[in-house]
C-alpha cells in the first residue's frame, strides 16, 4: 500500500479516512475500544459513514484513480457492514447471554437446570 501514498498529503488524507472508518466499525460493535469494550451506537456509526460519503463527493475528480478506488471501497464496505450490524449485534448479545447463563450455572449449580435421569422413562431398545 505504500505506493498508493505517493505524498504526505495523500497519506494524511487516508489517515483521516481511516479515523472515520475505525470510528464506524467501533460504533457498530465490530472493533473493541482500547479497553476491550464493545460499543453499539448505530447513529454514531452512520455519522462516520456519512462524513466519509461527504468526503467522497467533495474529493470527486481530485484524487488519483487508485485513491478513488480505495475510498469507494472503504465507503461501500462500511455501508454493507452497517446493514449487517443489527444481526451481528443480536448474535453477540445471544452468545453473551448464553455465556453468562453457563457461568452462572457453574457458579451456582444448585440453581441450574436439572435433567431427570432416574429411569422413569422407558429405555430405548
Amino acid at each position: 500500500m505504500a505506493e498508493i501514498f505517493h505524498d504526505d498529503e495523500t497519506a494524511r488524507f487516508f489517515q483521516l479516512v481511516h479515523l472515520f472508518q475505525r470510528s464506524a466499525l467501533l460504533q457498530m460493535g465490530q472493533l473493541p475500544d482500547t479497553e476491550g469494550n464493545v460499543h453499539y451506537n448505530m447513529s454514531e456509526a452512520k455519522e462516520a459513514i456519512d462524513l466519509l460519503t461527504m468526503l467522497q463527493k467533495k474529493t470527486k475528480g481530485n484524487l488519483q484513480p487508485v485513491e478513488t478506488s480505495l475510498l469507494n471501497g472503504i465507503v461501500s464496505e462500511l455501508q454493507l457492514q452497517f446493514m449487517k450490524a443489527p444481526a451481528l449485534h443480536r448474535k453477540m448479545q445471544e452468545e453473551k447471554n448464553q455465556s453468562e447463563a453457563m457461568r452462572d450455572t457453574f457458579a451456582n449449580p444448585q440453581k441450574g437446570p436439572v435433567e431427570d435421569l432416574s429411569g422413569s422413562h422407558k429405555e430405548e431398545e
